[in-house]
This record gives structure tokens, sequence and C-alpha cells, in this order.
């Protein structure tokens, strides 16, 4: 499995998260919502890498 878009996708998740902590006042009305998809896809990808590794 190619992991890379994957990965691209939470990086600009967790800017958005971290751009929105740092300027909660510039944060878009749809920043909770970013918030825990990065948490939900963040929590995805750390399982499937643990289950993963395993395997033998």
């Amino acid at each position: 499995m190619n992991k890379k878009p994957f990965l691209i996708l939470l990086v600009i998740l967790n800017f958005m998260v971290l751009m929105g902590q740092l300027w909660p006042e510039f944060a878009p009305p749809f920043a909770s919502v970013v918030n825990i998809l990065f948490l939900i896809f963040s929590l995805l990808f750390f399982i499937g890498e643990i289950v993963r590794k395993q395997r033998p």
C-alpha cells in the first residue's frame, strides 16, 4: 500500500489544526471537524502501523 497520499493528508490536517491552535481567531468555522478528522485518521494510521509491524 502506498502511504504517501495518506501521510500528505495527515500533514495538511495537522497544519490546519496547528494554525487553529496558534491563531484561534483565524480558525475557519469547520475547525472542530478538521480536529476530529485529524485525530481519527492519525489513530487509524498508528493502529495500522502497529498491526503491520506485529505480523511475522
